[in-house]
């Protein structure tokens, strides 16, 4: 079933964008170009089915203007003989972002990417949100992955900069990533299989930065 399967590993994380609270950006400096102090982001913790301990990270690209969040065994599988439980997988991640001084950002667009085998007839799924630590929790938005399907995948989200919602300047708040993906063999025969990576581990979840100066 490919080596993505043999080797027993996926990746990917899908983040929604679903903070669509806050003042309006363009009334509060949005820079051009990011910081160039460098950003440190540390993962606090990882909790679920689709992120076991030690099988998640992330990065920062270094011009700051977006992070990575990179899995190795997130996968859903469906079709015979397989348990219904094996359809869903979910991963919660609390990460620390460590503005530069005098800085703060938001997230601004999410890139989704991952690999599929889905035979016609599967149903599929990717779900996601997040949030600053001490925000209330905006809701999942959802992206059906069509069947059938032997290929990469890929989705967008993005939150239009005036609505955005800002890390608290002066202040250490984790965000909160919460994942998921789901999967059913519906009408389909044979077997169906879901990761968020590719089969090189090449493509990643991305998260796009927006950045202004604190007042």
């Amino acid at each position: 079933m490919r080596k993505l399967l043999t080797r027993g590993g996926v990746v990917l994380a899908l983040l929604a964008s679903s903070l669509i609270v806050g003042a309006p950006a363009s009334a509060r400096g949005v820079m051009d170009d990011p910081p160039t102090d460098k950003v440190v982001i540390d993962l606090v913790a990882m909790a679920g089915s689709g992120c076991r301990p030690g099988t998640a990270d992330v990065a920062v690209s270094p011009d700051n203007t977006a992070f990575t969040t990179i899995y190795s065994d997130y996968l859903v599988q469906a079709g015979p003989g397989i348990p219904v439980t094996d359809g869903r997988r979910n991963c919660q991640l609390n990460v620390l972002v460590h503005a530069p001084a005098g800085y703060t950002f938001a997230i601004v667009k999410v890139d989704y990417r991952g690999y599929g085998l889905l035979n016609r007839g599967a149903i599929a799924s990717a779900r996601a949100n997040y949030y600053f630590q001490g925000m209330t929790q905006s809701t999942f938005s959802n992206h059906p992955i069509a069947a059938p399907l032997d290929d990469n995948w890929m989705v967008s989200d993005e939150v239009p900069i005036a609505s955005v919602v800002w890390h608290p300047c002066g202040e250490l708040r984790n965000l909160n990533i919460n994942t998921e993906l789901r999967l059913s063999r519906g009408s389909s025969s044979g077997t169906n299989f879901l990761t968020m990576d590719s089969t090189d581990g090449s493509i990643q979840t991305m998260y796009h930065l927006a950045w202004q100066p604190c007042p």
